[in-house]
Order: C-alpha cells, then structure tokens, then sequence
C-alpha cells in the first residue's frame, strides 16, 4: 500500500481543487490520501464525493499551533489533526476565531502593502476568497503573483512576505496542547508536522515531542522533504521510545512546491496503529 498522509487542496495553499487531489492521488497509484488543509475542513465534502474507486480518504486539517521549544521559548509548528468531528463545539469555536483573526490580520497587512503603492485593494481584496477559508500569506503571495509583482509564491515570500517584512503581522495561533486536547475531545488524533524542518526556521527540542506525547500526540511526521536523513533516524528512534507513530508525507501542494504527491509515505502498519486511535471520523472508500 502507498500512503501519503498529508496533502493541500486550493482550498487553503495548494492549487488543486480537492476534486482534482483525489484524481491526481489515484494517478499517481496511492492506495490512501490524507486532505490537511490548513485550519480548515472546507474541501473534505469535494473530495469526498469526487473519491475515485479503489482510493481511501482520510479526512484531516493541519493545526497551526504555538509550543514551547524546549529552551525556554515559542516556536510556531504544526499538528496534523485526523479523523475528528469536524461539528464538535470546541472546533466549530476555534475555526471560527482563526478564519476572523486571519482575515482582519491579512488586511491589515494588504492596507500597510497598498499604502505603499503595491496594486492590492484592501477594500476588496478578501472578496477573492471563499468566507469559510482562514485566508494567510499564501493566499495574498498568490495575489501578487496575480497582479505580476512577483513571479512566484516563493519569491512573494523571501522578498515581501518574510516574517522581517514590514508588511508581516503575527497570528494568534492555538497553544499546541490545547489544540492536542480539542482534537482527542473531537474524537480524532495528532501528528506533529515536519517537527525538524529545520531549513524552514526554528524547530522544537526533541523533549517537547516526548512531553506533548503524554498529554495525548499520537504521532510524528518522521518522512517528510524537508527532513534529512539524520533527523529522520532520530525521529524514528523518538518514536519508538515514546510509542508515537511514524508517518510519511509529500506535504503535496500542487504546483505551490515541487514535491509530487506520494513522494514519502506511511508504513500501512502505522497507519492501521493510527486509524485505531481515532473515534470520530471514518476513513472513506
């Protein structure tokens, strides 16, 4: 079986419909599919109806969250929640303070980058977007990638959308354990995204993984692109010691990144660990 447990759809930074996610995962031979869009479940009725046969979906959203990094600090990271109830309260009241902190942080930000003479309109720049979307930097890097200001969603970031930017405004994220205890309450289960992508910035300490493994994560994301080989064997070997499961992922967004859907994959022996766990959601198919 191939399993690739973490993928975005358009509807939050990748450029596939859902509909198209799951046409493209049966393409490329996937047996299962996880659809995480960030802070949202917005795409998992689209890809649930448009489910090719002989493909699985599991239905997820990847958690922007804050921790503690084990020295003292913050560190912004993210939780791969699986298979909860997307109409629990305690979800329904979190997604709908991040979709309003989103959307009055981001025009904020496109105020502070109009007054400065780049062609966005605050007035009418979240028009573009669905109201049920958490709207963030990627959706306005594709904005300006629109408007020609920049060639690329990558550029957008490392020249304007960098987190030294004037333009840049921090987010109010949840706090990693309780998003941990909302998603268990959800009846669903946690995996700690890419925890040592360290290219992309600052990562935790490995005793923040063993900590948050006894207040209820379930798994760690050990294969993903971003993770070199050293790092994946130390993950492993975490996971080992504190009974987490190992999962695998591309961490797919379409043409958003190079990495091609399937890229890395979950052993099936940890996925089955890891449907166990779960309460709440099926898997489809």
């Amino acid at each position: 079986m191939r399993i690739d447990l973490h993928t975005h759809s358009n509807r939050s930074d990748g450029t596939d419909d859902p509909a198209e996610l799951v046409r493209v995962a049966a393409e490329a031979g996937l047996d299962v599919v996880a659809l995480t869009d960030h802070d949202t479940t917005a795409g998992w009725a689209e890809a649930a109806e448009a489910l090719p046969a002989g493909l699985r979906l599991v239905r997820g959203a990847e958690l922007s969250c804050i921790s503690p990094n084990g020295l003292g600090g913050t560190v912004a990271v993210h939780l791969l929640a699986y298979l909860f109830d997307p109409e629990h309260p305690r979800v329904l009241a979190e997604q709908g303070r991040l979709r309003v902190e989103r959307r009055d942080r981001i025009t904020r930000m496109v105020t502070r980058m109009a007054a400065d003479g780049y062609s966005l309109d605050p007035d009418t720049f979240l028009d573009r977007f669905d109201d049920d979307l958490p709207v963030g930097r990627p959706h306005l890097a594709q904005a300006l990638v629109e408007e020609g200001v920049v060639g690329s969603v990558n550029e957008a970031f490392s020249s304007v959308l960098h987190n030294s930017s004037p333009y840049y405004l921090r987010r109010t994220d949840t706090p990693v354990v309780d998003a941990i205890e909302m998603i268990t309450e959800a009846g669903g289960v946690c995996v700690f995204a890419h925890p040592f992508a360290r290219a992309r910035g600052r990562v935790v300490e490995p005793s923040v993984l063993l900590d948050l493994a006894e207040v209820g994560l379930v798994g760690v994301e050990v294969d993903h692109p971003d993770h070199v080989q050293e790092d994946r064997d130390a993950l492993r070997a975490l996971a080992d010691r504190a009974g987490l499961v190992a999962t695998g992922s591309s961490d797919y967004h379409g043409s958003n990144k190079g990495i091609p859907i399937g890229a890395e994959t979950t052993d099936p022996e940890m996925f089955e660990r890891l449907v166990e766990k779960a309460a709440a959601t099926p898997v489809l198919g």
